[in-house]
Parts: structure tokens; C-alpha cells; sequence
């Protein structure tokens, strides 16, 4: 499985950005089990076809990274209809559209701010939100935020990491999402006009998936922890559940 879009992406109707991060190369030759791990964005959108696709996908558990105001506003994974193992790890408190954000000049000084915001702010659920993925075992598994762009794109970063993806496939991996918010947008057109107008009116930067931006975060943090696991750790992710998660997404070709 290469990074292309129709190879890992789930077509589904309301819901954009759900794929595989499964199949990568990872660690000492050996790949990431495929069909076990999701990333998505908003799951309470799914339409009864959608949540027959999802069925079909066997998930088991999902993990909501979303605020409370988020889950309050416009609901949550169908649970009355698809019971699941599910688990609320806010990343963040408040959204940006409801939090102080300096000016930026571009994208990438923007994501790069608020990523390192997120992880230093967002620790113990960082850490809460891989611990329940690395010693789980009801899997298949899907986390998701509202886009699946920031704060899913930031777990998947630390998930993908450790596992000894290349940097370079991480970073192509957090740029399938750019695409994905097109998709959205369209949608939201004319099937949520609601969505479109929130999209619309947030600054252009809040909607970016810029490559460059996941490429500089990483150096950034390898210049100050040296890897992975120590990027991990800085967050309070122990080396067991580091190898737990090995032992579980780590297979032969």
C-alpha cells in the first residue's frame, strides 16, 4: 500500500478524510499492520450508507479527540446504532475559532505555532489518546477529529513516528488531508450549508494542510528530543507503550 489517495482513503459521502495508515514501512524492515488503524475527521456526520462501510471495516473502537463544545454542538460516532469501545480525549479545550491566535504572514508560521501549542498544552491527552492504542485490544481502531487535519494529524504524526516511519512518508501522509478539506468544502455546499459557512468564515490559514509545516514541526522537535521515542517521551509516553504499540502495528512483509 503507496500513499495514494484511492489506496488508503475510505469513500464514504459525509465523512472526507477517513483512511489506513496502515501498510507504511516502519522499523527494522518490517511494515504497519493494514486495516487495524484509522485516522478520520468527523465522525457524527456518517450517513447510514457511511456507517455500513465503517461496519464492514469491522471498527471496534473509536477515539474522539474533539472538545467537549464540539461533541455538545453537533453529536458524536452513531453509538445508539453502532455500539463501539468509545473514548473522549480532548486534545484541546477550546477550538482556535473561540481562542486567541496571533497574526500570522503564512500557513506554515501559523500550523507550526499551533501544533507546538497543541503538544505542549495537549500532553497528558497525547499521551491518554496513544495509550489506549497501544494496549487495545479491540481493534480495528479509528480516531478522528472534526477535519482530521490538526489534531488527528499531530497522533498520527507520533503514531507513524515511533513505528520508524520516514519523515518524509509522514509528512506525505499529513498532506493527503489538503485534498480532503477540498472534499469537504464541496460537500459542504450543498449537503451542509451550515459547515461550509463555519469553513468559510474561518481565516484561510485555519483550513491549510501545508506540507512544510509538518516538515519543519518534526525537525523542530528531532533538533530537541533526537527522535521519536524521545519526542514520545517528552510527552510522557512511556517506552512500554512504545513497544506495546510494536508489538501490535509491526509485521513482516
Amino acid at each position: 500500500m503507496d500513499l495514494s489517495t484511492p489506496q488508503r482513503l475510505v469513500p464514504l459521502k459525509a465523512v472526507h478524510n477517513f483512511r489506513d495508515i496502515g501498510g507504511y514501512l516502519g522499523e527494522a524492515g518490517l511494515s504497519l499492520k493494514k486495516s487495524t488503524l484509522y485516522r478520520a475527521d468527523g465522525l457524527y456526520r456518517l450517513t447510514g450508507g457511511d456507517l455500513e462501510v465503517v461496519r464492514a471495516l469491522g471498527i471496534q473502537t473509536v477515539i474522539d479527540l474533539r472538545s467537549d463544545e464540539e461533541l455538545i454542538n453537533v453529536g458524536t460516532f452513531p453509538r445508539e446504532i453502532y455500539e463501539v469501545q468509545f473514548h473522549h480525549v480532548p486534545i484541546i479545550d477550546t477550538t482556535w475559532q473561540h481562542s486567541d491566535v496571533p497574526d500570522f504572514d503564512d500557513d506554515i508560521d501559523f500550523l507550526i505555532w499551533a501544533y507546538t501549542q497543541m503538544l505542549s498544552e495537549g500532553a497528558t491527552r497525547f499521551r491518554e489518546a496513544f495509550n489506549i492504542i497501544s494496549d487495545n485490544p479491540r481493534m480495528p481502531l479509528v480516531f478522528h477529529c472534526a477535519a482530521g487535519k490538526d489534531r488527528t494529524g499531530l497522533l498520527a504524526m507520533l503514531l507513524l513516528g515511533v513505528l520508524g516511519v520516514d519523515d518524509d512518508v509522514i509528512v506525505a501522509d499529513y498532506a493527503l488531508s489538503g485534498p480532503a478539506m477540498l472534499r469537504m468544502m464541496e460537500w459542504a455546499k450543498t449537503e451542509y450549508p451550515d459547515l461550509e459557512t463555519r469553513m468559510m468564515a474561518s481565516p484561510k490559514h485555519f483550513l491549510s494542510a501545508n506540507p512544510l509545516a509538518m516538515s519543519q514541526l518534526i525537525k523542530m522537535l528531532r533538533d530537541e528530543h533526537q527522535d521519536f521515542n524521545g519526542i514520545a517521551m517528552s510527552l510522557g509516553i512511556t517506552e512500554t507503550s512504545i513497544e506495546l504499540l510494536k508489538s501490535e502495528m509491526l509485521v513482516t512483509n
